[in-house]
């Protein structure tokens, strides 16, 4: 089943800064980048930490009326620890997990969590532009028929807005969940209605004859 990866849309070009970074530096990044924020690491590309927008206008209130002890670095304004992700995670997996956390790009990290690209929003929903009918066929070939092994007419895919809906009967109670997951996985589907039967029941344990 084709599924996108998050090394596949990440940027690997990516602005950073190191811990020491001074206060103004990082405006200056992001402001000549145009981004609205950037990973911070260490001596050995190690991710401490993300500095947003959101960051510096919260730091700038925090010491507005007053001089600063010492001068503001990024270590001083990052959010830590890194929300990150590997590149070999799936985007919808991805975009699940900035959503659920509330952030707006992930770090992305080798084996040794070294940064190696940064993947955005936009990014992550380049992939969930897909048509309605594109959705479509990919389950009807891919899951019902390539992976489930099932007739093309024995399951009724409708897809509207990016929510599939399933109406049809599979031969085994146990195809059911595994078609409503490996649907739901695919790239642009935000949403599965499951309307799926089955003929027989391979999940019940059989009862013991005393």
């Amino acid at each position: 089943m084709t599924s996108h990866t998050v090394g596949e849309v990440m940027t690997s070009d990516v602005v950073q800064a190191c811990r020491t970074t001074p206060f103004k530096e990082v405006v200056r990044l992001l402001d000549h980048h145009r981004i609205s924020g950037l990973p911070v690491v260490d001596d050995d590309d190690k991710v401490l930490g993300v500095v947003s927008g959101t960051d510096l206008v919260r730091a700038q209130a925090n010491r507005a009326g007053r001089a600063p002890a010492r001068a503001v670095t990024a270590q001083d304004l990052m959010s830590a620890p890194a929300i990150t992700v590997h590149p070999e995670q799936s985007v919808p997996d991805a975009a699940r997990l900035m959503e659920r956390c509330g952030v707006e790009r992930l770090p992305v990290v080798d084996e040794e969590d070294r940064l190696i690209g940064i993947a955005t929003r936009r990014d992550l929903l380049r992939v969930f532009l897909r048509t309605d009918d594109d959705i479509r066929r990919q389950v009807t070939e891919e899951v019902l028929v390539g992976g489930l092994g099932l007739p093309p007419d024995a399951v009724r895919v409708s897809v509207r807005d990016g929510v599939v809906t399933l109406d049809g009967r599979v031969e085994l109670r146990s195809q059911v969940p595994e078609a409503v997951h490996s649907v739901w996985r695919l790239e642009g589907v935000v949403g599965v209605v499951n309307g799926l039967t089955f003929l027989d029941d391979d999940c019940s344990v059989p009862s013991v004859p005393g």
